[in-house]
């Protein structure tokens, strides 16, 4: 099926607006993408005529918010392919997913001089989590080192590996330079010496099918609002081996199965690590969200991105004094660069006004600007709703801004 940008376009309200008199180009989507009218109308429509907490109630409206939840556990199964539906557990996101691992199977498998590895590419919630782990037990933090061109030393990593290695914490695509990284060959040689390996899916879970079967990780998480869906809600898929092995992430309602004030039991797989009230109607929407993708269809998603991608790198390379950082031979849709000496934040200012939304910054990535001897960059980071006019235009935007420190 080939996609209709205007059909497509039509469904993303936010798209339609002005930017200081200016039609709106959003290429923030790295940031968080924006939201089409089914998911806009599923939070109206659960608050509406749905609104009721889950699992706790005999009355009509709880049967139905929890059946209508409980649905959306198993479509992100099918979505993910996992194997079960209670091998999936709700997060606030991919970084409470990630903490979730660390303060858990953390807790109870990590140990003194046990090692942690992790990449030299990876996002701030994959690198913090596993330094405030290993200061507490006295573990080590291992980084693999990244080349010139984005893309990760595999012989390096190889080179970690040892009796002490007990994670491996690898993102699947980098937020800031769009390298796709091969996380299967990692899982595999991780595996090789009974490493498990947790995947940060913030990043690939919009762009390209995911099979955790296929690529037989052992955790992977990613987040509803970076997939078309609201904000506050995301998702861990854990091994159910693992998730059974592991003690409670927060003490609560739901998680339970008895307490009494000498001892409490936990709840079975997956509302042992669901404490509380969950987020009902941003999970609904985000299962709206992912049919939506799934209408679609994720390989047509890949080619347009691709194309856009192309596009947008293409036009780049003919401006002088461009320096594109990250390029890496298998990428998503992301581009960051720097115009020339120009500050990428004065750069991303002066863009801005001609209502073109781009990141600047490390993009919660810090070690990678030191590594590339940055102190930012400028981010464009596409989705399928953009088109290449609005890369001219933010072609147009950056000749504007040379011609300004010019």
């Amino acid at each position: 099926m080939k996609l209709s940008i205007e059909q497509i376009r039509s469904e993303f309200p936010i798209l339609s607006q002005t930017a200081y008199g200016k039609p709106l180009v959003y290429f923030d989507n790295a940031a968080t993408t924006q939201k089409p009218v089914c998911v806009i109308k599923a939070l109206s429509d659960y608050y509406t005529s749905l609104n009721s907490n889950v699992h706790r109630g005999a009355h009509y409206l709880s049967i139905k918010a929890s059946e209508a939840y409980e649905n959306v556990r198993r479509q992100i199964q099918h979505f993910l392919h996992a194997g079960y539906a209670h091998e999936i557990v709700f997060t606030r996101g991919t970084t409470e997913s990630i903490n979730l691992v660390a303060a858990t199977y953390g807790r109870k498998f990590i140990g003194v001089a046990d090692e942690i590895i992790i990449s030299h590419i990876e996002h701030h919630s994959n690198i913090v989590p596993w330094q405030m782990l290993c200061e507490e037990k006295g573990a080590k933090l291992k980084v693999i080192p990244v080349f010139d061109n984005g893309e990760l030393d595999f012989e390096a990593f190889l080179n970690l590996l040892n009796e002490r290695t007990r994670l491996l914490a690898l993102t699947h695509v980098s937020n800031t330079l769009g390298t796709i990284v091969p996380v299967q060959k990692y899982i595999e040689a991780a595996h090789q010496c009974g490493v498990l390996v947790l995947i940060d899916g913030a990043q690939a879970a919009a762009h390209m099918k995911i099979d955790v079967q296929e690529l037989d990780c052992d955790f992977y998480g990613f987040s509803g609002h970076k997939a078309y869906g609201p904000m506050g809600i995301g998702v861990l898929y854990g091994k159910e081996k693992w998730l059974n092995a592991m003690p409670p992430y927060q003490g609560g309602g739901e998680m339970i199965l008895n307490v009494s004030f000498e001892k409490s039991t936990y709840n079975e797989l997956p509302y042992k690590f669901e404490a509380g009230t969950p987020n009902v109607a941003d999970a609904i929407a985000l299962g709206k969200a992912l049919e939506y993708i799934g209408e679609l269809g994720v390989d047509q998603i890949e080619k347009r991105e691709k194309e856009l991608l192309d596009y947008l790198t293409q036009r780049l390379t003919e401006i002088p004094d461009i320096r594109i950082i990250g390029t890496a031979s298998e990428k998503t849709s992301i581009v960051s660069f720097l115009i020339g000496e120009i500050h990428p934040y004065d750069a991303g200012t002066i863009i801005d006004r001609f209502g073109i939304a781009v990141r600047t910054g490390n993009h919660c990535n810090q070690p990678i600007m030191d590594r590339f001897g940055v102190p930012g960059t400028i981010r464009a980071s596409l989705a399928f709703y953009n088109t290449t006019e609005e890369i001219d235009r933010l072609i147009e935007a950056i000749e504007k801004v040379k011609q300004m420190f010019a």
